[in-house]
C-alpha cells in the first residue's frame, strides 16, 4: 500500500499476510480514527452461532428516535485477511446518523486462518439473523440491504449470491464499495500499478489466503470469488463504486455490465483519479463527499 510520503514503503511479498496486517491495518487505524464520531450513534451486541457452532458477535448501531423500518448488514472492508467492526466503527456511525437506518455489522472470521467458506457463511447467518429478528428490531425483513467495501464488499456480492440460490430472504439491495470480486486479478495494469493503494501484490495475498492453491485456478465458487458466477439472474438490485485507479477496477465494471445483462437494476459509479479507498484516504476531498452522499442517498431509499 502507498500513501503519501517522500518514497513509497518496501514492497511486502505475495503470502505475507502479517506484515499486512500490522501496515495496511496500521494505516486504516489512524485514517479511522481521524474522523468525527457522531455521538448520537449507539451500539449494542448480540450473537449469534456460525454454521459450524461458533459464536459471531453482531453490533447494532442504532440512533435513538429514528425507526425508518430498514437496516443494512455492513461487512467491513479487509482484503479478506484483516479487519474488524471496532475499526469501522466512525464511519458505520457516521452513514448511521446521515442516513437514520441503522446497520448491524458482523465480526466475521477471516483468512488464512478461516479460509473459505467460513468468512462468507459467517456473513450468511449474520443477515439469518437480522432477517429473523427484524420484527424485534423494527425492521421490515423486504428492506433489508448487504452492504461491504473492499474485501467486505465481495462478501457482501457473495451472501446476495447465497441468498438467491438458498431461497432466502432476498436483501433490497447489495451496496459495494469497491468490492473484492475476482482472484483472477493477477496481470497488472502498467497505467496504474504504481498508484494503486491496494496493490496487485496484495490482492495476491488476500485470495492465497482465502482460496489456498485454489486461487486462480478453475474450481473456485462464486460463493467465494463473485465474478465467477455464470448466472446472474434473480440477483438483488446492485449499487457498485470503484475508483479509476484500483485494482478492482475492470471486475468491478465487468461485474455491473453482467448484472445488468441479466435484467438486474444496478448503478454504477467509476470514480475518476480516484485510487482504492480513497474516501478514507481524503474524506474532506470534494469527491470523497460526493461520492459518501451516494451512498447515503441509496440507503435513505430502502
Amino acid at each position: 500500500m502507498v500513501i503519501g510520503g517522500d518514497r513509497p514503503p518496501p514492497v511486502l511479498p505475495v503470502g505475507d499476510v502479517e506484515s499486512r496486517r500490522v501496515t495496511v491495518g496500521g494505516l486504516q487505524q489512524m485514517l479511522h480514527a481521524e474522523l468525527d464520531r457522531p455521538a448520537d450513534v449507539a451500539v449494542r451486541t448480540f450473537r449469534t452461532r456460525a454454521d459450524d457452532g461458533a459464536e459471531l458477535a453482531l453490533h447494532w448501531f442504532h440512533q435513538a428516535g429514528t425507526s425508518p423500518g430498514s437496516a443494512v448488514l455492513y461487512l467491513h472492508g479487509g482484503g479478506m485477511i484483516m479487519g474488524s467492526v471496532a475499526l469501522y466503527d466512525a464511519p458505520i456511525a457516521r452513514h448511521v446518523a446521515a442516513t437514520g437506518v441503522p446497520f448491524l455489522a458482523v465480526e466475521y472470521r477471516y483468512a488464512p486462518e478461516f479460509p473459505h467458506p467460513v468468512p462468507a457463511s459467517d456473513c450468511y447467518a449474520a443477515l439469518m439473523w437480522l432477517a429473523g429478528h427484524a420484527e424485534s428490531l423494527g425492521v421490515d425483513p423486504g428492506r433489508i440491504a448487504v452492504m461491504g467495501d473492499s474485501g467486505g464488499g465481495g462478501l457482501a456480492a457473495a451472501v446476495a449470491i447465497l441468498v438467491r440460490d438458498r431461497s432466502g430472504p432476498a436483501p433490497a439491495r447489495q451496496i459495494l464499495v469497491y468490492p473484492m470480486l475476482d482472484d483472477r486479478t493477477t496481470e497488472p495494469d502498467p497505467a496504474i500499478a504504481s498508484l494503486c493503494t491496494w496493490s496487485y501484490e496484495d490482492n495476491a495475498t488476500g485470495w492465497g489466503a482465502l482460496l489456498g492453491a485454489a486461487a486462480g485456478g478453475p474450481d473456485v465458487a462464486p460463493s467465494a470469488a463473485p465474478a465467477r458466477l455464470t448466472d446472474f439472474s434473480g440477483l438483488a438490485p446492485a449499487y457498485i463504486e470503484v475508483g479509476a485507479i484500483d485494482v478492482f477496477r475492470d471486475e468491478c465494471v465487468g461485474y455491473a455490465r453482467r448484472l445488468l445483462a441479466a435484467g438486474v437494476d444496478t448503478e454504477l459509479h467509476v470514480v475518476p483519479g480516484a485510487p482504492h479507498a480513497f474516501d478514507a484516504i481524503a474524506p474532506a476531498a470534494a469527491v470523497s463527499l460526493r461520492v459518501v452522499a451516494d451512498r447515503n442517498r441509496v440507503i435513505s431509499d430502502l
